[in-house]
């Protein structure tokens, strides 16, 4: 029996608008790839496309990404050429997407002193397939039904109905036996002597139980001005600036209300830590989609528990789905899942942060009620045992083993590549905790009640005194001649998880370590065993779990390294900081500066440029937002 196997993403071309994405190859065929079609809402409409003039495909010469939401792709139709050697008949074929639909337009050109009288066709294969049958390699949905009606062409599956219109091609259904359903738009066109025909059509999709749509109002940013000298500064911010603007969303709960998807194609919907952590770097261009994604995950935030969801009073979800999500039979997480422990911290921080960058006092002070619920969350339910430590566990048996931003199964290691059990106390959580006990504290001493604050700062100080007691690792066997450094965890034996982590980068700048503290940390950081020369690996070379196509064992990822370059500028350590940037802009120039999810561990050692994690999602918001915290740390 053959594995399902998760597409590779890598070597397509994608064209976005959330919710609507476009997965081809680079000459914008569509159908060759598992993970190629038009996508809307997390359902497949279309899984096959393809343009024929005279008879024959064009050869592909060159994609322009124009924007994230457009392409222009230019070839060549020889076969309807003259005699000479140079090319005299072109063809561009221009691909727009937004949040409803995708419109295409395909332009032949010739350069000869006669007419091309010629026949335009494009085959396409209606769908509907859930994205996620896609990533677990599972066979698409049969081929559905499409009624066809003059000059358009409807279907629908799985709740979304899909409308294609033309005004320039006939269309009709293909009348072979193997393509039921499949569709066939054609014309003859007359491109006249010297110039130019053209030929479009448009679909439009629409989702009956849609939970998300896309953002219709301006960007809640502003553009930096970059005087930076390094050029690949200059170009990735403007590509992760064109990228967010793509990625935007709102509720359709919350109207209005923007945030960021967390990542194409399988993320295109609303995720707690990703959408806060995006938000968070990208405060120095403004507080207004900080503000909105407070609002919008406020508006979702849990008020009682259970144990099927993992919602308790006062903790801010995790995803937000249209329909309960299947992972392998094994995990199955409704649509609104709240199986997270860093996301409740990570909003009261940016909360805190937002206040302090200028985010109006009266929005603030809206959010008070759900600031005492998160932080009480915190108290009464993220410390589940009352050891002052912020842990988790999937208590229904069907949801993530592990909850904070490494959630593979395989994401806790030992360093002799044990799995840890739970409950599982995270390092960096704690960190987030104590920042945002503390940050809490500010705002309730300037908004709240007087006193309110203290409680939390003691609450705090318990914290980061338990932290200390039990997450150091002080072996000098283990911690070497670079010193003792902080565990990725403590299991449920409250034992130190002696594993070496770029989780150990999130604890820098919280508060949470003195000076000596973070310049150990800061030293490890800089170590060959995590700094692959492309950003921090997420799991040390020298752990016997190593891997460098690892999801959360050996890869690179870019917002992790982002993060850590913040907190080394904020502890002093700009040097180490200055190193992990330039693995990332490395790693920029080799991308186009469209940064993955994700890449390979292997060093500069081994490969000139980074090798791809072939199933990493991009866009990704945090990764994209990392290209403003290295701005910001460069500057």
């Amino acid at each position: 029996m053959t594995r399902s196997l998760q597409p590779l993403l890598h070597d397509e071309l994608i064209v976005l608008r959330a919710p609507t994405q476009v997965w081809s190859a680079s000459n914008g065929t569509i159908g060759a790839a598992p993970i190629h079609g038009i996508v809307h809402s997390d359902v497949r409409v279309v899984r096959a496309l393809r343009w024929s003039i005279g008879g024959q495909q064009a050869e592909h010469l060159q994609t322009d990404e124009i924007a994230a939401d457009r392409v222009r792709i230019h070839g060549l139709s020889r076969h309807l050429d003259g005699p000479t050697p140079d090319p005299g008949v072109r063809v561009v074929l221009e691909r727009t997407v937004d949040a409803t639909g995708v419109a295409e337009t395909l332009t032949v050109t010739t350069r000869h002193d006669e007419p091309l009288d010629t026949i335009v066709e494009l085959q396409l294969e209606p769908d509907a397939t859930l994205i996620d049958q896609l990533k677990q390699g599972l066979p698409p949905t049969p081929r559905i039904p499409v009624a066809v009606d003059g000059s358009r062409a409807r279907w629908e599956g799985e709740h979304v109905t899909a409308t294609l219109r033309s005004s320039d091609l006939a269309i009709g259904e293909d009348g072979g036996a193997d393509s039921a359903g499949a569709l066939v738009l054609r014309a003859r066109i007359v491109v006249p002597a010297r110039g130019s025909a053209s030929v479009g059509w448009r679909l439009d999709v629409h989702d009956t139980i849609a939970v998300v749509r896309g953002a219709e109002q301006p960007v809640p940013w502003v553009r930096p001005v970059v005087e930076h000298p390094d050029a690949r500064l200059h170009r990735w911010v403007a590509r992760a600036l064109d990228d967010l603007d793509a990625l935007r969303l709102e509720t359709v709960a919350v109207p209005g209300e923007q945030f960021l998807a967390a990542g194409a194609p399988w993320f295109f919907t609303l995720f707690g830590r990703d959408s806060l952590w995006a938000a968070r770097l990208l405060l120095p261009l403004g507080t207004d989609l900080a503000g909105s994604t407070l609002r919008v995950l406020a508006a979702l935030q849990g008020s009682v528990r259970d144990d099927d969801t993992a919602e308790e009073p006062g903790k801010i979800m995790h995803e937000l789905r249209r329909q309960t999500l299947v992972i392998d039979g094994d995990v199955q997480l409704p649509p609104l899942y709240y199986g997270t422990v860093d996301a409740t911290p990570l909003w009261v921080c940016l909360l805190h942060d937002a206040w302090r960058a200028g985010l109006p006092e009266t929005e603030v002070r809206a959010l008070l009620p759900h600031l005492r619920a998160a932080l009480g969350w915190m108290r009464d339910h993220g410390d589940a045992d009352g050891d002052g430590l912020l842990e988790y566990i999937d208590r229904s048996g069907r949801g993530l083993a592990n909850q904070g931003w490494k959630d593979s199964g395989d994401s806790v290691q030992w360093h002799d590549g044990r799995l840890a059990r739970g409950p599982i106390a995270l390092c960096e959580v704690q960190a987030y905790a104590y920042e945002a006990a503390r940050g809490g504290a500010a705002v309730l001493d300037a908004l709240g009640e007087p006193g309110e604050g203290e409680p939390w700062r003691r609450w705090a100080e318990n914290l980061r005194a338990a932290f200390h007691e039990r997450f150091w690792v002080t072996d000098p066997a283990r911690a070497g001649e670079l010193g003792p450094y902080p565990a990725i965890a403590l299991d449920a034996d409250k034992q130190p998880v002696d594993s070496v982590t770029s989780n150990l980068g999130h604890l820098l700048g919280t508060g949470l370590l003195d000076a000596e503290q973070a310049a150990l940390v800061a030293r490890r950081l800089a170590s060959p065993a995590l700094d692959s020369g492309f950003g921090l690996r997420t799991l040390s070379t020298e752990a016997a779990g190593y891997w460098p196509f690892s999801y959360h064992g050996g890869s690179v990822w870019t917002h992790d390294t982002a993060i850590a370059i913040q907190g080394l500028v904020r502890e002093g350590h700009r040097d180490v900081a200055a190193s992990l940037a330039e693995g990332l802009l490395r790693v920029a120039e080799a991308v186009g500066y469209r940064m993955p999810e994700l890449h390979g561990g292997d060093g500069l050692d081994v490969t000139g440029r980074p090798i791809p994690y072939p199933a990493s999602c991009r866009p990704q918001a945090w990764s994209a937002a990392a290209a403003i915290a290295v701005l910001g740390a460069l500057s």
